[in-house]
């Protein structure tokens, strides 16, 4: 693959920062091209994170903020909505991006995923100001390891998925990929990695997807996860934004793609696997120091992050 010297200075500066962003689908387990299906931002410095627009104006990257609508998917992406395909995905299925460059999440902080339905079907003539629901979060998934890095989730990963709620209604979406780099929220400075890709779901149902927020406006800089800080051990951890929608009616609530919540947050943890009956789900705990669960993984490989958990990833 070739890199503009603009991209190669990119990818350094990304190596300083630990920023990242994504750029990529992965589907069966093969990487497709970038941006493929994924609307690429127009920052030429996409590494960036955006902020509150409360930080200091010197902290603002591009003029990007959270509370404005870059917040939806990432500043100028709606211009490569026309040039961007769009996915076809059944219901039930996993959608994943994977970060660009190589990189993995450096930051401490939880992964959200989210939908929204392009009105008239169209995705690519959809800027992304309707309704947005939640299908996926997570966030701390050892309370008893480094609550500065290896205690969330997602922390070393380089990936982010979601399956797409069974009973979703056909139509096609914008799906919004997030991590939260919660490192400086101790001075109410989150800082958000975002990104949309396209898709398009069939063999759906008739659910109606719920609890919806809108973007900008799912997120307050007064919001607990923005004013949290990692350090000093472990403490509860509120994940922002709507309860999880799992399928149904429209309530919230667990739809098995999670857990990681570490406590307060929207989405009840789920109920334990019974040892020895069954593997542990994806992203579940299947091993560590002192761990009583299953140890084999229902999808995945177990891998240890260290010698008190390890991990269906």
């Amino acid at each position: 693959m070739k890199f503009t010297a603009l991209a190669v200075g990119a990818i350094a500066a990304q190596g300083v920062s630990a920023h990242y962003w994504f750029d990529t689908n992965i589907l069966n387990g093969a990487a497709q091209t970038p941006y493929k299906y994924v609307r690429e931002s127009s920052r030429q410095t996409k590494y960036n994170p955006i902020k509150f627009s409360s930080n200091p104006a010197s902290d603002i990257r591009d003029g990007s903020t959270i509370d404005g609508p870059d917040a939806r998917c990432n500043q100028g992406a709606f211009a490569s909505a026309g040039r961007t395909d769009v996915l076809t995905v059944s219901a039930g299925d996993e959608i994943r991006l994977r970060l660009a460059a190589g990189s993995d999440f450096q930051h401490p902080g939880p992964g959200l995923v989210y939908l929204s339905r392009a009105p008239g079907d169209n995705v690519k003539a959809y800027d992304g100001s309707g309704d947005w629901f939640k299908i996926y979060e997570d966030a701390v998934c050892n309370q008893g390891a480094d609550f500065t890095n290896s205690a969330w989730c997602g922390y070393g990963q380089n990936t982010l998925a979601a399956k797409v709620p069974k009973d979703t209604p056909n139509g096609e979406y914008l799906a919004r990929f997030e991590h939260i780099g919660v490192h400086r929220s101790h001075v109410n400075q989150p800082e958000h990695y975002i990104s949309c890709m396209q898709i398009k779901v069939v063999n759906g149902g008739s659910g109606s997807p719920g609890p919806t927020v809108k973007f900008p406006g799912a997120y307050k800089s007064s919001d607990p996860y923005a004013n949290f800080s990692i350090y000093n051990g472990f403490k509860p951890f509120t994940i922002p934004g709507p309860a999880v929608w799992s399928g149904g009616g429209g309530s919230g609530g667990n739809g098995g793609n999670g857990g990681g919540n570490s406590g307060g947050g929207s989405t009840p943890q789920p109920e334990p696997s019974n040892p020895g009956t069954a593997c542990a789900p994806m992203w579940a705990q299947c091993g560590g120091s002192g761990y009583s669960g299953p140890t084999c993984c229902s999808a995945g490989s177990c891998k240890a992050s260290n010698q008190w958990y390890s991990q269906c990833v």
